[in-house]
């Protein structure tokens, strides 16, 4: 259960990020509830990925995979342009989950 709690986690941050966004400085009533109930579930189910899945690894993976879709969704709906730079520091973000996940010995599989 804890992976599916961090994968609710995600999303909810990846959704409210891209409302906070949206808000625009929380002018827009819906984007900033949607920021606020969006935050609320993300820690929520941050803390109960807590029971099971180690803080650091369960930090590391919710702020890398964050991270990667959260500037996914400013390219695809903001129009926010991505670079060279951007695209390798994604890929190894991605990589280091990868390699966390499938070899290290904290996460205890």
């Amino acid at each position: 259960m804890g992976y599916l709690y961090l994968a609710i986690a995600i999303v909810a941050e990846v959704i409210a990020t891209g409302a906070l966004k949206a808000s625009e400085q929380f002018s827009k009533p819906l984007p900033s509830m949607l920021v606020i109930v969006g935050y609320a579930i993300t820690f929520y189910f941050l803390s109960l990925v807590l029971k099971t899945i180690p803080i650091g690894v369960a930090y590391a993976i919710w702020s890398g995979l964050g991270v990667v879709l959260i500037t996914l969704m400013g390219a695809m709906i903001f129009g926010q342009k991505l670079d060279w730079a951007a695209l390798l520091g994604i890929a190894l973000i991605i990589s280091g989950v990868v390699v966390m996940n499938v070899f290290s010995k904290a996460i205890g599989h």
